[in-house]
């Protein structure tokens, strides 16, 4: 049976800052740059969640889109969109929320709803030119 891949995109925005807390203000802004602004500062995240799998011959589906749509709604807008990462989310209480976190904490929320047959990729833009991608490994 042909494996296909289906994709769901979704969106959000939230504010974050790239700091660590072991470090000075002036290494922060020397590695992290504008992105260390005390203050934070946001963006307009677009994420693409892909599954690939056997079409179910059943169904002809992979897997329902409306049902991954629910799972993205209440695992990542809900819990991210129009947040301070770094205040609001717990996830992000020790972690830095760069845009590779980001997309992990969401492939981890998301993995465990889904069944284990189907390959899971999340892709993150958290600009139309800066993405990352992640599928587990």
């Amino acid at each position: 049976m042909p494996k296909v891949t289906v994709h769901r995109k979704a969106h959000f925005n939230a504010a974050h800052r790239l700091y660590r807390k072991d470090w000075s203000d002036e290494k922060n802004f020397a590695v992290f740059n504008k992105c260390s602004n005390p203050n934070f500062h946001g963006h307009n995240y677009e994420m693409i969640v892909s599954l690939k799998g056997e079409i179910d011959q059943e169904t002809g589906y992979v897997y329902d889109l409306g049902i991954l749509k629910n799972h993205i709604k209440s695992e990542i807008e809900e819990c991210f969109d129009h947040k301070n990462l770094n205040l609001e989310v717990e996830e992000f209480q020790d972690l830095n929320p760069t845009a590779e976190n980001i997309c992990v904490v969401s492939y981890q929320k998301l993995r465990k709803l889904l069944p284990t047959h189907l390959d899971l990729e999340i892709t993150l833009y958290e600009t139309p030119r800066n993405f990352v991608s992640y599928s587990g490994e």
